[in-house]
């Protein structure tokens, strides 16, 4: 369960989110205030135009150590944009803008399409997706919602 502090969202250092604008139901994040940016996991990353507007379509493994499930997805990019990594290595990066929801909670976001497979977490959300709307308890996990079944996911709420 979840407190609000001062119009705030608690959160813990992990959480489960969805992306309902690219298809993707739930899939396991880190919140992490160390990175400014979030970062979501993308491979087979295909640029293209449509009507004038730059997009680009990648595929994902959304679920951790499931490489036979994926899900192909389509966005604006938005920027071009170069990323310092955890491990120093400057890259450049396509940056989207996608819905996330945390629970009951929708708000835009912006996050850099990058190779995750190696990580333990398929999506980082960075500081600045939650400045101003969310907390982070970093001794707890989990506090928004329990990992949504697949009769409860988030992209069958018809609402």
């Amino acid at each position: 369960m979840s407190d609000r502090n001062d119009g705030r969202l608690i959160i813990g250092w992990r959480e489960w989110v969805g992306l309902p604008d690219l298809g993707i139901g739930e899939i396991k994040a880190k919140i992490d205030t160390g990175a400014r940016t979030s970062a979501l996991h993308a491979f087979e990353v295909r640029p293209f135009t449509e009507n004038g507007v730059a997009r680009v379509e990648f595929k994902m493994h959304p679920r951790q150590n499931d490489n036979d499930f994926v899900v192909v997805c389509q966005a604006n990019v938005i920027d071009e944009r170069v990323v310092t990594d955890s491990g120093g290595h400057k890259g450049l990066r396509q940056v989207i803008e996608t819905s996330v929801s945390m629970g009951p909670y929708v708000w835009p976001i912006e996050a850099t399409l990058t190779a995750r497979d190696d990580m333990l977490f398929r999506m980082l959300i960075g500081r600045t997706a939650i400045r101003g709307r969310a907390q982070v308890d970093p001794a707890r996990s989990y506090l928004v919602g329990k990992r949504p079944t697949q009769t409860e996911s988030i992209l069958d709420n018809d609402d």
